[in-house]
């Protein structure tokens, strides 16, 4: 393997080229009109326009991808994460024009690429599964006769979906006909597929996942967990690694699950695992990104495993060179995402040119990121500016240094996350370990509420003040016949 081509854009295009880089093979960036200055660009050997700004004629023409990577002469590609990643069409597409795909085979992509499908290959594996109905329905009765069964409050979901879009929660009987309407039109419109099913809500839920490696000659191994609870819209902030509420024992089940899974669908290369801890300790099979996740980084960190070079390894069909006996985990890491997103409006994308972008620098401190000063923040794609991650020997060690980080990190022009990251990290409830995916709406969002509320009634009460202190004098009804209106009426008011 002598040249890959980087089927993305960004941190995560400049991420695979370093190590690409490191072993001595050449890359390809591709890129779309509004990237053309982008450091991922630059970085690469070779780059090809691939056609305008929005990603359906750019990052998402597989057609497009291909040519790029026959007339750069690439022997395979790697897709990073989003676009293309989880792809099964555009997986086989790489292999039928003579090139490796730089993932698992087409076949695991597509198992579980559907999350029906994908409880469907896990079944024969003993593994825990959220109570619920394990069919794509459409018939409200059966519906309502299945949430009674498995008790309120009940999930409707997507079974193409992800990233909470065609997700509802429904609390009763009452509000399922129309929640399931929404439900399926939802996920129509996101993914072309209306086919939701229903399981049971579980309460104060933690997000576990497990990283796992497999080779092409059967042999898997996990490297251990991520704790990604810290979540809005049903979308990760914050991540680490490992978790502050999983014992050795735990931690070792749901390790072997996860190889489990990965083996249950012939699975190649890096992936992960996805499970929901319940607040009794229980966990639940929840799905499996067949890709490189966003933040892999903390589980490098802790492991001292390059799970790119991992990547390329088994794609150059070579054996895993790493046993489970090999691994442990050696301090504590953290990762906040920052997006160029305002979280006192609900988190809603700050588009703008990065007029500052200073990145902090120290020993623990690693930046992921695919921007530069001076760059305009596109509204075409996911509106993460960089993955900002930290290292120490153990949890408080990590948290301070993130700390110390954002502070470092000056950016202007857009809004960003790091405010958001900075009340995450010194939050009694974030330090103390005892949250769960909630933590948003019940403290950030609660607390922010009522701040706002504070503020706008101390607005009104200087407002209120001024007009009182203005008018006071002329609204005044004198209680005797002499008035002193003439002598103060040029008094200078002050609020």
């Amino acid at each position: 393997m002598k040249k890959i081509l980087v089927a993305n854009r960004g941190e995560i295009a400049v991420r695979v080229m370093r190590t690409a880089r490191k072993m001595g093979i050449k890359t390809v960036a591709v890129y779309s009109d509004v990237d053309r200055n982008s450091p991922h660009v630059k970085f690469a050997d070779q780059a090809v326009l691939l056609g305008k700004s929005p990603s359906s004629e750019s990052y998402l023409a597989m057609d497009k991808v291909i040519a790029a990577a026959k007339a750069t002469g690439a022997d395979a590609i790697h897709p990073g994460y989003g676009f293309l990643s989880e792809n099964a069409i555009f997986a086989q597409m790489v292999n039928d024009n003579g090139m490796v795909f730089i993932g698992p085979k087409p076949h695991s992509i597509e198992i579980m690429g559907n999350k029906l499908a994908a409880k469907e290959a896990v079944k024969a594996y003993d593994i825990p599964m959220v109570p619920g109905i394990d069919k794509a329905i459409t018939d409200v009765a059966l519906a309502q006769k299945t949430a009674k069964k498995i008790g309120y409050p009940i999930l409707i979901k997507a079974s193409a979906g992800g990233g909470g879009k065609g997700m509802r929660v429904v609390g009763n009987n009452k509000d399922l006909p129309e929640q399931m309407e929404r439900a399926i039109s939802e996920a129509q419109s996101a993914f072309g597929d209306g086919s939701v099913f229903i399981e049971k809500y579980v309460t104060s839920p933690r997000h576990i996942e497990i990283q796992v490696l497999a080779d092409n000659f059967g042999n898997v191994i996990h490297l251990f967990e991520r704790e990604c609870s810290i979540q809005r819209r049903h979308q990760k902030v914050v991540e680490e690694a490992p978790s502050t509420v999983l014992t050795p024992k735990m931690r070792k089940t749901m390790g072997e699950a996860a190889v489990q899974v990965a083996k249950s669908c012939d699975y190649t290369g890096v992936g992960t695992v996805e499970f929901l801890l319940d607040a009794d300790k229980n966990f639940y099979f929840l799905e499996m990104n067949t890709r490189l996740q966003v933040e892999h980084p903390v589980t490098e960190l802790i492991t001292n495993v390059d799970l790119v070079e991992q990547q390329i390894k088994v794609a150059k069909n070579e054996l895993l060179t790493i046993s489970q006996e090999d691994l442990t985990i050696q301090g504590h890491a953290l990762e906040l995402r920052v997006y160029a997103e305002d979280p006192k409006n609900n988190f809603m994308p700050s588009i703008g040119t990065l007029t500052t972008y200073k990145r902090p620098e120290g020993h623990g401190i690693r930046v992921d990121d695919g921007f530069e000063e001076g760059m305009e923040v596109p509204i075409f794609y996911d509106p993460m500016l960089s993955k900002l991650i930290t290292y120490g020997k153990n949890r408080t060690d990590a948290i301070q240094l993130m700390l110390q980080a954002i502070s470092q990190y000056k950016i202007e022009g857009v809004a960003t996350t790091l405010p958001f990251g900075k009340y995450v990290f010194e939050h009694e409830a974030f330090v103390s370990g005892n949250f769960d995916t909630h933590f948003i709406k019940d403290h950030y969002l609660s607390e922010g509420h009522n701040e706002n509320q504070l503020e706008e009634k101390r607005i009104a009460s200087l407002v209120g003040l001024h007009f009182y202190l203005k008018n006071r004098e002329s609204l005044k009804i004198p209680k005797r016949s002499f008035s002193n209106w003439k002598t103060n009426r040029g008094k200078k008011e002050e609020v």
